[in-house]
């Protein structure tokens, strides 16, 4: 396909410098543009890199000029990139209806304008809502119910109970609604705690593959829309998750902590649970948060501390090792002036 300048500048809200009437086929990276695409540039680090760009037309932000090129000009260049993205690689939506093999359990319902893959089941009870996706292999347990629009891509799992929001994402392999991790111990046993609750995914989520959320003990674990969590993250039992957080992979979150709205975990970022971290903080990755953390805050280091005392710990260990390397210097020359004197 091809688009012209004009139009992609009219999809992301911005203005075209240059021949608006110039028409792209592809987007594509500075590196493997070619004249007919459209590439960008959304860091000046790479500006050296989009002026020897073979593409003839780069979507950029405000107050970038390179000359000999055409640009679509925007606000947000990463932003806008998403969108014009979107633009040359539309969805390919799955059509609706069901799979000769797919497996509906009596008294579940699922919506005519919805897609059912092969070998999928949909459990007793659940519901599977208007234009969701269920990719091939699924397991959607009893009682389950599936917002508009939400995709369970293949092998995903759902236990009883499971609640999915409208316009969620589940990729491949997560696993929504295992037991907890709780047992009681006695007598040198680990005693089950039954695991009773469910888990609730709200609205615009997107779960990454081989994740794992875990059903509450009582309850629910829950997690807020427009929540984004990468891949073999985990999630355990009666976790509160806020609205528009982020987890990066392998993060993971014990039990029964609340986080707030627009938290952000680092890769491998790790909470304690049964604490609160507030609204906006964020933690830096291979980070261990063993206490609350205040709305607003920035920490790193095991144990987490505010990110500024962490980058000061850290200056100090460095020169802690240059002095450790200078003592056993100086332990080595005095040994050998006493060596010296004992020979006189």
């Amino acid at each position: 396909m091809s688009l012209r300048l004009a139009a992609v500048a009219e999809a992301v809200g911005g203005h075209v410098v240059g021949d608006p009437d110039r028409e792209v086929r592809a987007i594509d990276t500075l590196e493997a543009a070619g004249e007919d695409d459209l590439s960008f540039l959304t860091h000046a680090r790479y500006r050296s890199r989009a002026e020897g760009c073979r593409a003839r037309a780069l979507l950029v932000g405000p107050d970038v000029e390179l000359p000999g090129k055409d640009l679509v000009v925007a606000d947000d260049p990463a932003l806008a990139l998403a969108r014009v993205i979107a633009l040359f690689h539309p969805r390919r939506r799955r059509p609706a209806g069901l799979h000769p093999t797919a497996v509906i359990e009596e008294g579940a319902a699922v919506d005519a304008t919805a897609s059912v893959g092969a070998y999928a089941v949909v459990g007793a009870g659940s519901r599977v809502g208007p234009g969701a996706e269920i990719h091939p292999g699924v397991i959607i347990g009893r009682d389950c119910r599936i917002g508009t629009g939400a995709t369970l891509h293949a092998h995903t799992v759902l236990y009883d109970g499971t609640e999915v929001g409208d316009n969620t994402i589940v990729h491949a392999g997560a696993v929504l609604g295992a037991d907890g991790f709780g047992y009681a111990s006695h007598g040198g046993v680990h005693h089950k705690v039954p695991q009773v609750g469910r888990v609730v995914i709200g609205d615009d989520v997107e779960i990454g593959a081989n994740s794992a959320i875990d059903r509450a003990t009582l309850g629910e674990t829950r997690v807020g829309d427009g929540t984004k969590i990468d891949n073999l993250v985990q999630v355990g039992h009666n976790v509160q998750l806020g609205k528009g957080c982020i987890l990066c992979g392998q993060a993971g979150i014990a039990g029964s902590a609340r986080l707030g709205n627009y938290v952000v975990l680092g890769g491998q970022a790790g909470s304690a649970g049964h604490l609160e971290i507030g609204d906006g903080v964020q933690v830096a990755a291979k980070s261990a948060v063993l206490q609350g953390v205040e709305a607003g805050r920035k920490v790193a280091g095991i144990p987490a501390v505010d990110l500024r005392q962490w980058r000061r710990q850290v200056i100090a260990a460095a020169r802690g090792r240059d002095q450790d390397r200078r003592l056993d210097a100086l332990e080595r020359a005095v040994e050998a002036l006493e060596a010296a004197a004992e020979e006189e």
